[in-house]
C-alpha cells in the first residue's frame, strides 16, 4: 500500500516537474518573442537609445544617488543594456515611474519595491540634471497641473539628496 502511494506521488511529482520545465521554456520563448514582436518604429527607437553611452559619471552626485546608481546598474543590466534607459527620451518622474513598474513586473527582473524606488529616484534625479533641456521642453508642452506635479516630485528628490 505504501509503495503504491509512493509510486503515485513520484508520478505526480514527475508530471509537475515536466509541466514546470515546459512553462519555463515557454516563458523564455515569450520574452524573446516580445522583443522580436516590436514594431519597426519602437525597434528603431530602442536601437537609437542603445547606441549611446552605457554609463553616467555620477562622481558629483550626492552619496545617496550614487548608491541608487549602483542598484540601477546591477538590476537593470540583467535584462537590457544600461544605455537603453540612460539615453531614452524618458525624463519626467511619471515617465520613469511607469517604466520602472513595467520592468518590475517582467518575469525574472528580481526588482523589489525597495530597489524600484531607488532606481526611480536615481533616474528622476539624473534626468533633472543631465536631461534638463528635455525636462524643460516637456514642461513647456505640459498641462499646468502635470508640470506642477512633476516639479514637486523633482524638488522633493533634490531636497532629500542634495547637501544643505
Amino acid at each position: 500500500m505504501k509503495e503504491m502511494t509512493l509510486m503515485k506521488m513520484t508520478t505526480k511529482l514527475a508530471a509537475l516537474l515536466d509541466r514546470a520545465a515546459a512553462l519555463g521554456v515557454t516563458g523564455a520563448g515569450l520574452g524573446r518573442a516580445s522583443a522580436q514582436a516590436m514594431d519597426a518604429e519602437t525597434k528603431a527607437r530602442v536601437e537609437r537609445f542603445e547606441k549611446g553611452p552605457a554609463t553616467i559619471d555620477v562622481s558629483k552626485y550626492p552619496d545617496g544617488i550614487k548608491e541608487n546608481y549602483e542598484v540601477f546598474s546591477k538590476k537593470c543590466s540583467q535584462c537590457h543594456k544600461l544605455s537603453r534607459p540612460i539615453n531614452s527620451d524618458y525624463s519626467l518622474p511619471d515617465e520613469w515611474s511607469r517604466y520602472i513598474k513595467r520592468m518590475m513586473y517582467k518575469p525574472g527582473s528580481n526588482i523589489s519595491a525597495a530597489d524600484g524606488k531607488k532606481i526611480y529616484e536615481f533616474l528622476a534625479y539624473d534626468s533633472s540634471i543631465r536631461k534638463k533641456a528635455m525636462v524643460d521642453d516637456k514642461f513647456a508642452k505640459a498641462k499646468p497641473e502635470e508640470k506642477s506635479a512633476a516639479e514637486t516630485k523633482i524638488k522633493e528628490l533634490h531636497d532629500k539628496y542634495d547637501a544643505k
